[in-house]
């Protein structure tokens, strides 16, 4: 068993990255081995990046496990936040590229995909079409604001998404590995904006919520932003090692009374199955499809060795449920007018499902 490990975390301003400091193959590892690595990788992850921000612990874990788990993130939160910051330290931690796309009204799809162009030949003088790779073509891609822009560019997104590639042309490119999507949304200022529909909100892993920071945060923020303070940001991990993370990930054993209560807790918020609560066909209009079931599994399997675990437990798919469910549960209106969110329909799922008790062995 792996020994658990505690995770400080912090907030702040940029600053500068030191060359990559390669490790020692890893092809030749274990599980074990790997598993080890990984809590070792995610505590130095997270003491870099408490090097530029202050606090929002729960939400660079999750960003953590969606990439550990190969999901990308949807974080909601009003400006001032350090959303850019957050995503952008990460980045320079593990040693990834990065880009950023600020989406406008006027953004037309191949702005992000890329687009053909004519080039000349200076020897021969001929003229041919040549693929001009987007922003997209990189490991980390920052969709900044996706509910500003129209849904045609909005769905520009999804096959490289879901595929990790982009066809232009009737060329396909495939792009770099590891490849992580996080899209922000500004949750007020809604007029003249595309919500995401629903289909490509469940292209996302999480819907994290960004909140804002307490008070002695807010003072740290403060005093580092208005002085002279610095900070160096070191690649401590490599792509390559994230990569065998994520196989490492999928190899965690999943016990049954778990994948039961998963299993259970997915089907009771759809109105129209048999197994549903009681509450759910007056609260919930559309309910989780199956790819709840397996990214809630798929996380919990992250979280779970992020702790410093080799198994998943009740605790981690409870948890798990907020920011999987978060943006795959569409509210009635009777609920809406009475106030009822989604995180309170999650909160009352999570309360009143009940824990099957594990099989002896």
């Amino acid at each position: 068993m792996y020994s658990k490990h505690q995770h400080p975390i912090c907030l702040q301003s940029a600053h500068g990255i030191q060359p990559m400091v390669q490790p020692p193959p890893i092809e030749t590892q274990d599980d074990s081995a790997n598993a080890a690595r990984l809590v070792e990788a995610c505590s130095a992850i997270r003491e870099q990046v408490g090097r530029v921000v202050v606090g929002q612990d729960d939400v660079i874990e999750q960003l953590l496990i969606a990439i550990l788990a190969r999901g990308h993130c949807l974080l909601e939160g009003v400006p001032g936040l350090a959303k850019t910051l957050m995503i952008r330290t990460l980045a320079e931690s593990m040693h990834l590229t990065f880009r950023r796309i600020q989406f406008t009204p006027d953004l037309m799809p191949g702005d992000i995909t890329g687009t053909e162009i004519i080039q000349e030949d200076p020897e021969t003088g001929r003229r041919k079409m040549m693929f001009e790779r987007g922003p997209v073509f990189t490991q980390m891609l920052l969709a900044d604001e996706i509910n500003r822009t129209p849904p045609k560019t909005q769905a520009a997104l999804l096959e490289a998404m879901q595929e990790h590639e982009v066809t232009a042309a009737g060329h396909t490119y495939r792009l770099e590995e590891p490849f992580f999507v996080l899209a922000t949304q500004n949750p007020i200022e809604q007029e003249g904006t595309y919500p995401l529909p629903e289909a490509q909100r469940d292209r996302f892993l999480f819907h994290v919520v960004v909140d804002y920071p307490s008070r002695d945060e807010e003072s740290e923020i403060v005093d580092r932003t208005t002085s002279t303070f610095d900070s160096v940001v070191k690649a401590v991990v490599s792509g390559e090692e994230i990569i065998q993370f994520q196989q490492t990930v999928r190899r965690v054993p999943l016990p049954p009374h778990v994948k039961d209560w998963v299993l259970d807790a997915v089907r009771a918020v759809r109105p129209r199955d048999p197994e549903s609560r009681s509450w759910t066909k007056e609260l919930v209009e559309w309910g989780p499809g199956p790819r709840a079931s397996q990214q809630l599994v798929l996380a919990a399997k992250a979280r779970a060795l992020v702790h410093g675990r080799p198994h998943v437990t009740i605790d981690d798919v409870q948890t798990l449920a907020f920011p999987v469910l978060r943006h795959r549960i569409v509210p009635t209106f009777a609920a809406e007018a009475d106030g009822i969110t989604v995180d309170d329909l999650i909160a009352r799922l999570v309360k009143e499902m009940a824990v099957k008790p594990a099989a002896v062995v």
